[in-house]
């Protein structure tokens, strides 16, 4: 980039950065469409605003062949904000670049498989967490920046903070978890975090990469071949509370979901709605009157 462009670039970057600010986008948001806009640059190697319309047809080509459908959406959404916000432009490949809608169902776990994960992880603060995250169904975010003041053993309740949206919501804290929590806090007595990084750099949260490949070595070590990773604690605490006849508003609730539509995909997940299906699968097929059955 000469210097006139790299000039450039830095005004309407800033620009950028402060438009997301002023419109209340969260940190990891701001950082995700900053960097739709420094991936746009660096691949031209030119200022952003001076790209046609081929030429963002030529980037997200690249980028579908190169990334997962979650970038490039992430991309999209970044540099519509760009557009609308600094360029003062409109978008115009809002239904051009358009992510397949694939919908999978996740792996879920059975409680006796949460309970031997659980059991066979050998760090206990890794311990700790994988039953922290299971029992109130945090998302792995969540659960590493919980801190001492979030915890109310008067109440027995949790409060989460900053979830998905921005929002908080209050979950019930089992008796087991609050004594384990209690126990692992002991070994380490930090002033504010429940789940610290061990070493120097203290203040921070356990990084997220630890805790992802604490959970694939258990996973090894208990012969569990299913896709798991932290988040599908919160599957299972979601399915299993459905399984033990919770209703969907209360699950909604306790998730934070804003859509009862999303809360209600783990229907689909529950051993309860399985064998009910299975049931009347079979009670279909035998209430048939074949001829060649008895033959």
């Amino acid at each position: 980039m000469n210097t006139t462009d790299q000039q450039r670039f830095e005004l309407l970057y800033q620009q950028h950065l402060t438009n997301l600010t002023l419109q209340g986008k969260r940190p990891a948001t701001i950082d995700a469409y900053s960097r739709a806009v420094r991936r746009l640059s660096a691949f031209f190697d030119r200022a952003p605003d001076a790209m046609t319309a081929d030429d963002l047809k030529t980037y997200f080509a690249s980028l579908v062949a190169t990334h997962s459908w979650s970038t490039v959406k992430i991309d999209r959404n970044g540099l519509q904000f760009f557009y609308r916000y600094t360029l003062d432009r409109q978008w115009e490949w809002l239904n051009i670049v358009k992510p397949p809608q694939v919908k999978r169902l996740p792996d879920v776990l059975t409680s006796a498989q949460v309970g031997l994960l659980i059991s066979m992880t050998v760090k206990c603060r890794y311990q700790v967490f994988f039953l922290v995250l299971y029992t109130l169904g945090l998302r792995l975010s969540e659960g590493l920046n919980l801190t001492i003041s979030d915890i109310d053993s008067a109440s027995m309740q949790v409060h989460v903070r900053d979830g998905e949206g921005g929002k908080d919501r209050l979950v019930p804290l089992p008796e087991r978890t609050l004594v384990a929590l209690r126990g692992y806090w002991a070994t380490h007595r930090h002033t504010r975090l429940l789940f610290p990084k061990m070493g120097p750099d203290s203040d921070v949260p356990m990084d997220k990469g630890s805790v992802q490949k604490a959970l694939k070595r258990v996973l090894a070590d208990c012969n569990i071949h299913q896709h798991i990773s932290p988040h599908s604690l919160r599957h299972c605490y979601a399915t299993h509370l459905l399984e033990q006849g919770l209703d969907l508003r209360s699950l909604q609730a306790l998730l934070g979901h804003a859509s009862l539509n999303t809360t209600a995909r783990y229907t689909h997940l529950t051993r309860v709605k399985q064998a009910d299906s299975v049931l009347a699968v079979n009670q279909l097929a035998d209430k048939l009157v074949l001829m060649w059955a008895n033959s």
